[in-house]
């Protein structure tokens, strides 16, 4: 087998304050990969700027002026993390034979790469970063995290337990993505819909050195929600799970009710109010809400927009 042509895509979002510094690592571990003969001497990393506020684009319009090794992909605007991916794997999928995805902070421990190199060769067209160890994160982000897995595959979302964006993915899984024509595309939960043979490697994740998350819990509820809402009609089952216990409860109502009216406990009008006001009200906004959910992201996928739009590629 020759050596995998490999390209490591970056997606970078005011990411000024710990570039500089994730480069330093990765070349010198990319140029390790090069001298042990684990990937051909042209592979190459790519940058993508998903509309930063910052510096982000002049660092890695410099950076690439001065290494050819780096590829600077400037969305433009900020498109959101998923789709920043996307624009790195689309444009280049053509041009090289693997593809591994880590997010520029490098808390994904990138020696796991060698690992998943080596799974490559051994013919994996899939090779899933896992964290085997949370030790690193709070209490709340750990619970937090591994709840949402946990939810998520409840739901028949099928996400690979504690994997988030490190992966290694072969040519041919970026050809099979190209059917996969939603706007909301939820990387975690395709991937494993595309099928081929996978596999696995685990490791620690790091602390983050500089910058700041740009994950908060909002953002963290918001990616949930939308890998829910995009995969599994669950929550709509909800729905009529809550109708029925909703109808229970209002036949237990109306037996108060009519208990309290033939005793005269009540009021003029108190009676039918409180069940209709007390039962039927709330549920109706959960559930017109959530419908609304689908509905919207149906209009989104109707409209057919883009994912991004590339405004300048340098050292192509």
């Amino acid at each position: 087998m020759n050596l995998p042509h490999l390209l490591l895509v970056i997606p970078c979002y005011n990411e000024e304050a710990i570039l500089e510094d994730s480069y330093q690592k990765l070349i010198l571990f990319y140029n390790r990969l090069k001298q042990t003969n684990l990937i051909d001497p042209e592979s190459k990393i790519c940058l993508v700027d998903d509309g930063s506020r910052d510096r982000t684009w002049s660092i890695i319009n410099q950076l690439s002026v001065k290494d050819e090794t780096i590829m600077g992909v400037k969305l433009s605007r900020n498109f959101g993390h998923q789709s920043a991916i996307m624009a790195g794997l689309d444009h280049f999928r053509n041009d090289f034979d693997c593809f591994i995805t880590i997010d520029a902070d490098l808390q994904d421990d990138v020696n796991a790469i060698v690992g998943m190199i080596e799974k490559y060769k051994e013919g994996a067209a899939v090779v899933y970063g896992v964290r085997d160890d949370r030790s690193s994160d709070s209490w709340f982000k750990r619970v937090t995290a591994e709840g949402f897995y946990t939810i998520m595959q409840k739901m028949g979302v099928p996400v690979v337990f504690n994997h988030a964006d490190f992966r290694l993915m072969d040519r041919r899984i970026l050809q099979e993505l190209q059917s996969f024509k939603e706007i909301n595309l939820f990387i975690r939960g395709v991937i494993p819909l595309v099928g081929f043979k996978n596999d696995k490697v685990y490791y620690k994740r790091l602390e983050r050195t500089a910058g700041e998350t740009k994950y908060p819990l909002q953002k963290m509820l918001l990616f949930a929600w939308n890998g829910i809402t995009s995969f599994s009609n669950f929550p709509m089952r909800l729905v009529l799970y809550g109708g029925v216990i909703t109808f229970l409860i209002s036949i237990l109502v109306s037996f108060y009710i009519i208990f309290s009216f033939l005793f005269g406990y009540t009021a003029p009008g108190w009676s039918s109010t409180l069940l209709i006001i007390s039962v039927f009200s709330g549920f109706n906004m959960v559930a017109l809400g959530l419908i609304g959910e689908y509905v919207g992201k149906i209009y989104e996928e109707v409209k057919g927009r883009p994912r991004y739009i590339i405004e300048t590629i340098t050292n192509e």
